[in-house]
């Protein structure tokens, strides 16, 4: 017995420390979107892609400056055999015999070469525009990232707020279930029941015990998945309640359709995307024209003995045409204006997309507000219904089936009344996110 006693504390004591591990916290929703904006990996990998347009924005950006070379060697020479031709022996014969060869077994060589692009058919230029505005696809395609982990965090909120509530009310009827069956079991003793009515209440109670065990396990999974996706502890528990969600959200107005197409910032990232595949075109079709660049240079060169070249500077212009390209580059030219021709298609294919979404949005919000008030005046119904057949049963005018019957709607019109308080908001915000307002709602409510 003092061992049992002993093993009892010991799992009281490790009972009081896994309850304090797992301590509920109260986040609300826009803290929570906050905290996915910037801690996220999705949210991190969107703003690394930005930077790395960034940088490849600025670097081509810097192709439009001189390039400016300078190269130093020093080369040693195994005693070379240098003839030098006098200028007189060299004027008067062409066999004039050369001077001794001096002692050479070394060169020194100095090289500065500057050069400058002053025309190359426009490519430098619409590089440029070409990466501005992959930049600026990058920028709205991170935007639109953002925004779908933000709908990510709502989600996770809602389905939470389900179980947990789910876990609530399924707990409560256990209660009231297992005393129920309690009940029964001493009627059924007395011979006041049917052992049948009595296995019908027993069945009742499993089934109840079942969802919970369900419900639970619910629970800890998305509590799981939002807890990662929000970096947190993995011992935090979040608990969702209707005051996490801000008191303002329907207060902020949806946008219009056409104001949505503007909004949308896929859309806007597909064309942007558009306008950098427009100035690939151009980039393409410059290699039709020469290239004219600026040159110049400074050459210093010391062979030992024989000569020294000092301050021989070079200036001129430069130009260069590929021939070929006349006639190689005629299908890099129709493979970019395809580019172009499949990113007008995504565009309108895309329009049309967020059109109907909007209208299914728009449907399925109402439909979900339609769906709260049923399921309100549900519940009211179903608790008066339950006292009603609870009084008939106690007086004998009803039988068990009716009694267990009506406790099961009455905790379903609850369990659906719960479903449609998280499915308004998170309808109202997958509208949001439907017109491109999904971010832009958060930081309006947060100010």
């Amino acid at each position: 017995m003092k061992c049992k006693s002993q093993l009892l504390f010991v799992f009281s004591i490790l009972g009081i420390f896994s309850a304090r591990g797992q301590e509920k916290t109260v986040l609300s929703l826009n803290e929570a979107v906050k905290i996915a904006l910037s801690k996220s990996d999705e949210s991190k990998l969107a703003d690394s892609k930005v930077n790395t347009k960034s940088f490849e924005m600025q670097s081509t950006k810097m192709s439009q400056y001189p390039d400016l070379k300078i190269s130093g060697n020093y080369f040693r020479l195994t005693n070379a055999d240098i003839n030098l031709i006098s200028t007189q022996e060299a004027g008067s014969s062409p066999d004039a015999q050369t001077t001794s060869s001096p002692k050479v077994n070394q060169l020194i060589l100095g090289q500065a070469n500057l050069s400058m692009p002053l025309f190359a058919g426009f490519k430098i230029r619409n590089s440029i525009i070409r990466s501005e505005n992959s930049y600026n696809a990058e920028m709205a395609n991170s935007a639109y990232t953002k925004e779908n982990v933000a709908l990510q965090v709502i989600e996770y909120y809602a389905s939470l707020y389900k179980a947990q509530k789910s876990v609530e009310l399924l707990n409560e009827n256990l209660v009231s279930s297992n005393q129920q069956v309690t009940d029964f079991e001493a009627m059924e003793q007395n011979g006041l029941l049917a052992r049948n009515d009595l296995l019908k209440a027993q069945l009742q109670s499993s089934q109840i015990e079942l969802s919970l065990a369900e419900a639970q396990k619910n629970v800890k999974l998305i509590n799981n998945k939002l807890i990662t996706l929000l970096k947190l502890d993995a011992n935090t528990v979040i608990k969702v309640s209707p005051e996490n969600v801000d008191a303002n959200l329907f207060n902020f107005k949806t946008a219009s359709k056409d104001e949505a197409l503007t909004n949308r910032k896929d859309l806007e990232s597909l064309h942007y995307q558009q306008k950098a595949i427009e100035a690939g075109i151009k980039v393409a079709q410059s290699d039709y024209y020469p290239a004219v660049s600026l040159v110049g240079g400074y050459t210093a060169l010391d062979l030992q003995n024989v000569v020294r070249v000092e301050n021989a500077m070079n200036f001129g212009v430069g130009l260069s045409f590929n021939l070929s390209s006349i006639f190689k580059n005629a299908k890099q030219v129709k493979a970019a204006k395809s580019r172009y021709e499949e990113t007008q298609f995504q565009e309108a294919a895309l329009t049309d997309h967020i059109k109907t979404g909007i209208v299914e949005a728009e449907e399925n919000y109402t439909l979900a507000i339609k769906q709260d008030q049923l399921y309100k005046q549900s519940v009211i119904q179903t608790i008066e219904n339950y006292r009603i057949v609870k009084d008939k049963y106690d007086n004998g005018l009803v039988d068990t089936n009716d009694l267990l019957e009506a406790n099961l709607q009455d905790l379903t019109a609850k369990i659906n009344q719960a479903y449609a308080k998280a499915n308004v908001v998170l309808k109202y915000y997958e509208l949001l996110h439907a017109t491109g307002q999904l971010t832009q709602s958060f930081n309006t409510t947060n100010n």
